[in-house]
C-alpha cells in the first residue's frame, strides 16, 4: 500500500474513529443537533481519529522506519487527506445515522455541511499537534477555537455571521448561494490549514 491508502487504514480502524463516532451518534440521538451540545462537540471528537498521528509515529520511531521509504511529501499528504477523511466521514456518518432514525425528515441534516465541517475541524486539530508536538493542545486546542470565533461573533460581531462555526454546520441564515457558499469558505479554509500543516509538518520532518 502507498502512504496515502496506510494512514487511511489506520485512521478509519482506529479505535478513537469508531469511539468518536458512537459518541456522536449518542449526542444526535440523546440530545439533538439543535442542542448546545452537538456544535461544541464537534472539534473535539473529529480530532480523535487521526489529528495526532504524526506525534504518534515520532515517539514511536516508525517515522524515521517510514519516511525513507516512502518519502516525505507523500508522508505528509497521506497524513493530511486521512486526517481529514476520517475526521469529515466520522460526523458526516454519525449524521446520516441520526437523519435515518428521524421520523421528520425536515430535520434531517446536511451530509455536505457536516463533512466538510468535520475535515476543517480535524485538520485544525492536526495543525495545532504539529506547533505544539501536544495531544492535548491538539484534542483541546480545536475546541477553544471553535468556542472563542462563538463568543466573538455573539458578543462583537453580531451580523458577521459567517464567523461562527456553529452557521457552518446548522445555518441558521441565508448564505450567497446558500449552502454552496458555506461549502466554499470551508474549503478556502481548508486548503490554508492543509497549506500550513504541510509546511510546519516538513519542517518537523526536516533532518529525519
Amino acid at each position: 500500500m502507498n502512504s496515502f491508502e496506510t494512514d487511511c487504514v489506520r485512521a478509519f480502524r482506529s479505535p478513537n474513529f469508531w469511539i468518536g463516532f458512537l459518541l456522536e451518534c449518542l449526542i444526535l440521538c440523546k440530545a439533538g443537533p439543535d442542542s448546545d451540545l452537538f456544535p461544541i462537540s464537534v472539534p473535539l471528537v473529529v480530532s480523535l481519529p487521526y489529528s495526532t498521528a504524526w506525534i504518534t509515529d515520532m515517539e514511536s520511531g516508525y517515522l524515521k522506519e517510514y519516511i525513507p521509504r516512502c518519502g516525505k511529501k507523500a508522508y505528509i499528504f497521506g497524513k493530511i487527506a486521512a486526517c481529514a477523511l476520517s475526521g469529515g466521514t466520522l460526523l458526516a456518518a454519525a449524521g446520516w445515522i441520526y437523519g435515518k432514525m428521524l421520523k421528520d425528515k425536515a430535520e434531517i441534516l446536511d451530509i455536505g455541511l457536516l463533512f466538510s465541517s468535520g475535515m476543517l475541524w480535524a485538520l485544525c486539530a492536526a495543525t495545532l499537534a504539529a506547533v505544539s508536538k501536544s495531544r492535548y493542545v491538539a484534542y483541546g486546542g480545536s475546541f477553544v477555537l471553535f468556542y472563542l470565533l462563538v463568543i466573538v461573533k455573539e458578543r462583537y460581531f453580531t451580523e458577521l455571521y459567517c464567523i461562527d462555526p456553529e452557521e457552518w454546520i446548522l445555518p441558521k441564515h441565508t448564505w450567497v448561494f446558500d449552502h454552496g457558499g458555506i461549502l466554499i469558505l470551508c474549503g478556502g479554509l481548508l486548503i490554508i490549514l492543509a497549506m500550513i500543516y504541510y509546511e510546519i509538518l516538513w519542517r518537523c520532518i526536516e533532518r529525519v
